[in-house]
């Protein structure tokens, strides 16, 4: 690691303000295993947890809950979704949304997840990126993958992501 990556997370925020959004046909609160680890893991963290609800698989649905999150919160996280299946909406509604594209989260997740799982890791399709000043991320609704993103890659990178993107 550089010093000048290590001078920008010092410099990081060490609380952001976040919203969670599940995105299911299925689940409700209490079934909800993946959203609860999101939470969880971001207050565990020190974080701020603005907001937290489940959305049906449709595009409006999932486009007005990040909308009436965005100005309240510096990041979404949206676990559900991601998959290929037909019901499937969350990848195609938050890249039609997305304003600077982090493509480097969704290779990164895939690498980590195919060292788990093998070549099933090319059916998740986590995206991320910026919704005007809102860092926003994607991961599958499954416990196990909320884990490897949120531990691996999104809670050691979270204040630094909303750093660069409120500059």
């Amino acid at each position: 690691m550089s010093h000048t990556t290590d001078a920008h997370r010092r410099a990081a925020p060490r609380k952001v303000s976040c919203g969670v959004i599940t995105v299911s046909d299925t689940r409700i609160r209490a079934t909800d295993r993946g959203g609860d680890l999101v939470a969880d893991l971001l207050v565990r963290a020190g974080h701020t947890l603005v907001h937290r609800q489940i959305v049906p698989d449709q595009r409006q649905q999932i486009r007005q809950a990040i909308a009436s999150l965005q100005d309240r919160c510096q990041a979404i996280l949206i676990t559900g979704g991601t998959g290929i299946s037909p019901r499937d909406e969350t990848f195609e509604t938050v890249t039609s949304l997305i304003t600077k594209s982090l493509p480097g989260y969704g290779e990164l997740f895939r690498q980590l997840s195919f060292e788990q799982i093998g070549p099933a890791a090319m059916l998740s399709r986590a995206a991320g990126g910026l919704v005007g000043k809102t860092m926003l991320l994607t991961m599958p609704g499954s416990p196990a993958a909320v884990g490897l993103a949120m531990e691996r890659l999104i809670l050691p990178e979270l204040g630094h992501l909303v750093q660069e993107a409120r500059k």
